[in-house]
């Protein structure tokens, strides 16, 4: 780690983590995170007013504790890193008004990233820089996407998506339909190492010859499995837990692993990063492994805690545009829910248009940058 290495902050409020995470070049200094997963679990789901109102809650501390621990001061810092999107537009704009807040305070360049693209890049922090360019499959709760990122920086580009649920949302509906409570990626992980992934034969969608070679739909399998479970209480018989969740993770982690690795092998490239908080499932990292070792291409996986959404994630990308001297955000970056993965990250409108009108921010009273941070 050198010390003229860029040293960036990041904030990830795209769902119902406050993640606040701090970088010097490829190496992490901080990953502070505040949860509001056990409010929402009493729902069965993230609501999203409710996320807002926690990350409000939680941003300031969650700062103040990355920055004790990295053991650096906030004028320390070289740029400020945020998600804009995709992700919830109310979660989204609680980041992106405090980034900007303390990019104006500070008077530090302010990069708005894009919440996929920074899942990639969290892995820099584990395996070191990132091949050009990058494969990555991507799963959670909102997305399930094979990405082909030549520069993580400025060319990101999608070779497939779900057209349905994506992988992380099924695992916690089927979750729902077996009684195991919210999140279910981690509960059903658990139970099915103590089931039979043979044991039932579950569909594999958007496999067959005229499929989008790349594209995942999780909606059929869960529809078929919630049918299974209806079927056995109707005629009286106990469910196996244990093997329905063996075998329902089996069909989504074969589904995964066989297109990416059939994405590696029709675009040449050697190697594959698995990213995203459905990434922390065992059996995908086991299936991964396997399966790349006998294609001979290497895999990369963060651990699990870098899988899930994090501050790190962003100050990382945030950093690798400093290093590559992106032109950063301007005081106008906004939240968007819908941020689209081609676009790695928001440079502003007056960067994007050279003429465009800047508004001016000198209106806000000077003493409250100095009494922000004195």
């Amino acid at each position: 780690m050198a010390a003229d290495e860029p040293l960036v902050l990041g904030i990830e409020t795209s769902c119902d983590e406050t993640g606040v995470g701090i970088v010097r070049g490829t190496t992490l200094l901080a990953d502070a995170v505040a949860s509001s997963v056990d409010t929402h679990a009493r729902f069965g789901g993230v609501v999203p007013e409710i996320a807002s109102r926690a990350h409000l809650e939680a941003m300031v501390p969650t700062i103040e504790r990355a920055l004790k621990e990295a053991g650096v001061s906030a004028r320390d810092l070289d740029g400020i890193a945020v998600t804009s999107g995709p992700g919830l537009a109310g979660a989204l704009l609680v980041g992106v008004s405090a980034a900007k807040a303390y990019a104006y305070a500070l008077g530090k360049p302010l990069y708005g990233v894009n919440h996929l693209a920074s899942h990639i890049c969290v892995d820099q922090l584990e395996h070191g820089p990132l091949p050009e360019p990058t494969m990555a499959l991507l799963v959670s709760g909102g997305h399930s996407s094979l990405l082909l990122a030549p520069d993580i920086t400025s060319d990101v580009r999608p070779l497939g998506a779900t057209i349905d649920d994506a992988a992380g949302e099924a695992f916690d509906k089927i979750a729902r339909v077996l009684d195991l409570g919210f999140p279910g990626g981690p509960v059903i992980d658990r139970l099915a190492k103590e089931g039979d992934p043979a044991a039932i034969a579950f569909p594999r969608g958007l496999t067959g010859p005229r499929d989008a070679p790349y594209d995942f739909s999780f909606s059929g399998l869960k529809t078929s499995v919630a049918r299974w479970i209806e079927a056995k209480r109707a005629a009286g018989e106990e469910v196996p837990v244990r093997d329905v969740a063996a075998s329902f993770q089996e069909a989504v982690v074969d589904v995964l692993t066989r297109k990416a690795v059939r994405a590696c092998k029709d675009e040449g490239v050697d190697h594959l990063m698995i990213g995203g908080g459905v990434a922390a499932n065992s059996r995908l990292r086991a299936l991964a492994q396997e399966r790349c070792e006998r294609a001979g291409i290497r895999l990369r996986v963060p651990r699990p805690k870098l899988c899930t959404d994090n501050g790190a994630m962003v100050a990382a990308l945030g950093a690798e545009m400093v290093a590559r001297n992106r032109l950063p955000s301007d005081l106008e970056l906004s939240a968007d829910s819908s941020l689209p993965v081609t676009e790695p990250h928001v440079p502003g409108a007056a960067h994007a248009h050279p003429h465009a009108h800047s508004h001016s921010h000198d209106h806000v009273h000077e003493i409250s940058k100095d009494n922000l941070y004195s």
